[in-house]
């Protein structure tokens, strides 16, 4: 089976193999072709099919390239499925090969963000640790991917360390999971929003996800990322990994996470974040061909600054998506 036109498909037409993994929301099955996995809802009452069908339709209103490039970040919605008039779940692509590690015992794990916040524990020694500037590289793809996304128009809601997957090979890239949780800034979302301790905005409800408080988890997730400190939060004193960042990167990576412990709308954007993080004092672009998007007035919709769209064209929640 493939994504096609992004069609719905009937749950009765689905082969399935054992359930791979479970979450809050959803278990996630694999298709007996091994193309896709699926992703069945718990409680399907509680799904806004309208909302999913947008997730869908986004992903097919872009052109090729970005499609192409939107399925190289994340785990994206591609069909609802459907029985009885009711949305059961969705189709997804599997997570990349090199986004898994295979333990002692010969299982095969996601590659969390968990395993690159936290020092390395013996019971996942065979996870191969970032040299330091692998560490800054990988920060820096996932403050690219969630710039790409909000310059699309999307919110995440749920940036967490079990729904980012992240790789060293070929390149440093990053891979975002539950993508059902992605909302379209201004419309509705599938599901209340998930929450995960320790990556909330304290200054909001758990339930709320805006362009804003995707801007403080961002912060949370490149500090974590380059001091391989899972708890620290905007306000505390960072410390960066030794060698993981030069004189000029650790000014700016400060000056950015005490900024982000200021009241909403003032927190740092994901362009802000790429600044600080790259290897240059500015940004290096690709040139790309324009993608479709909204106009979007983040301080109207968001609470957040107006901020212009960038072109990006960088790699790369509880993890419903189980994509093994």
């Amino acid at each position: 089976m493939s994504a096609g036109d992004g069609a719905d498909v009937a749950r009765t037409s689905l082969r399935l193999r054992d359930r791979i993994g479970s979450g809050g929301q959803g278990d996630v099955h694999a298709l007996a072709d091994g193309s896709m996995l699926f992703k069945e809802y718990k409680d399907p009452s509680r799904v806004n099919g309208a909302a999913l069908a947008d997730l869908v339709e986004f992903r097919q209103s872009l052109g090729q390239a970005d499609r192409n490039h939107l399925d190289s970040l994340a785990a994206w919605p591609l069909r609802r499925v459907v029985e009885g008039g009711r949305v059961l779940g969705f189709l997804m692509r599997r997570a990349p090969s090199e986004m898994t590690w295979r333990t002692a015992g010969g299982s095969t794990k996601l590659l969390e963000l968990q395993y690159l916040i936290r020092p390395p524990k013996p019971a996942w020694q065979e996870v191969a640790q970032p040299t330091p500037e692998q560490r800054r590289a990988l920060a820096l793809a996932c403050v690219e991917a969630v710039g790409w996304f909000h310059s699309a128009g999307l919110v995440i809601g749920d940036i967490s360390q079990a729904n980012v997957l992240w790789s060293l090979t070929p390149v440093t890239a990053v891979h975002f999971l539950d993508c059902d949780g992605f909302r379209r800034v201004g419309r509705a979302a599938v599901q209340a929003q998930a929450a995960t301790p320790d990556w909330n905005d304290p200054l909001v409800p758990s339930t709320e996800a805006t362009v804003d408080t995707d801007a403080y988890k961002t912060a949370l997730v490149a500090a974590r990322i380059v001091t391989r400190d899972p708890y620290v939060t905007p306000g505390k004193e960072l410390d960066p990994v030794a060698g993981c960042l030069n004189d000029r990167q650790d000014a700016a990576v400060r000056g950015l996470f005490s900024q982000a412990a200021g009241v909403r709308g003032s927190r740092p954007r994901p362009s802000e974040w790429q600044t600080a993080l790259s290897d240059r004092g500015t940004i290096t672009l690709t040139a790309a061909a324009p993608r479709p998007r909204p106009a979007i007035n983040h301080n109207v919709l968001d609470g957040a600054r107006s901020r212009t769209p960038i072109n990006l064209r960088a790699p790369g929640r509880r993890t419903d998506s189980g994509a093994l």
